[in-house]
């Protein structure tokens, strides 16, 4: 496909912040590769992008967690594109379960997907983004700053990811490579629904007030933002800043403070 627009991979892109910045990128005039393991949604997503926008759009079906399914990822979009100039690691699960109670195969799944998903994509992405000296983004979390209760394996998978993306960008410093940690804190998508359990099963319902939670499409956008102006890390909300910023100072009370927090969420796993 002939196209002089830049190109943006995204994986994790058939719901919630990845589908939106599917559209956001979109409306900004970048053609798109979008994988997801949810294939005839992924096709229906770039049907309509294609129908209402002047980009073109592949959907790629891709689960992180396998290797193989990332390289031809990348080498599905090279074949099409001939080039990418950002590669949006979107792909992530969650979970809700303490430590001492849970199958050792959720911290496992939360690694594979969020961390080595991340690795996987990136890896063979990045001889392309150095000749576009383009950008990777990581789409992390509050967790990857401060350890969460309940989520021992998501706080683990984040704050690898979070240390995978700095070293890379310092490695990077001199090549015109961009690297991002978007850090969104809660947002309203299904990732809380499709949480893994204590046995890795879906918890299949949010505990969270989803009401109060900022959109997807207002995390995608602020993402996009964040891409353009070549930021290095974007957390999103207030109370992210603010737990990020106290940690670094006076971690015992944001120990007491996170612990209140999640005391207080619907079915507590804190007693």
């Amino acid at each position: 496909m002939a196209s002089n627009n830049k190109v943006a991979i995204i994986t994790g892109a058939s719901s919630g912040i990845g589908k939106a910045l599917a559209y956001e990128m979109a409306r900004r005039g970048y053609d798109l590769v979008l994988g997801a393991r949810q294939f005839v949604t992924l096709c229906e997503i770039t049907q309509d992008i294609e129908k209402n926008f002047s980009t073109k759009a592949v959907a790629v079906q891709c689960d992180v967690s396998v290797e193989e399914d990332c390289a031809h990822l990348i080498k599905q979009t090279i074949l099409t594109f001939g080039r990418i100039d950002v590669l949006v690691n979107n792909a992530g699960i969650s979970m809700r379960a303490l430590f001492k109670d849970l199958d050792l195969d959720v911290l496992r799944k939360l690694m594979d997907v969020n961390f080595w998903g991340t690795v996987y994509c990136t890896k063979y992405a990045i001889p392309e983004l150095l000749k576009s000296k383009g950008t990777v983004v990581g789409v992390s979390s509050i967790a990857g700053f401060k350890g969460l209760p309940g989520r021992t394996g998501y706080s683990a998978s984040k704050f690898a990811m979070n240390g995978f993306l700095d070293a890379l960008r310092v490695e990077n410093l001199k090549t015109g490579v961009h690297v991002m940690t978007a850090c969104p804190g809660f947002t309203a998508s299904n990732i809380r629904n499709t949480a893994l359990n204590s046995e890795a099963k879906q918890q299949g319902e949010s505990s969270m007030d989803e009401d109060k939670m900022m959109s997807a499409e207002e995390v995608a956008a602020k993402i996009a933002d964040g891409i353009d102006k070549r930021t290095r890390t974007l957390i999103l909300t207030s109370q992210g800043k603010l737990t990020a910023l106290l940690t670094k100072f006076i971690p015992g009370f944001v120990d007491k403070k996170v612990y209140e927090l999640f005391s207080k969420e619907k079915n507590s796993l804190l007693k």
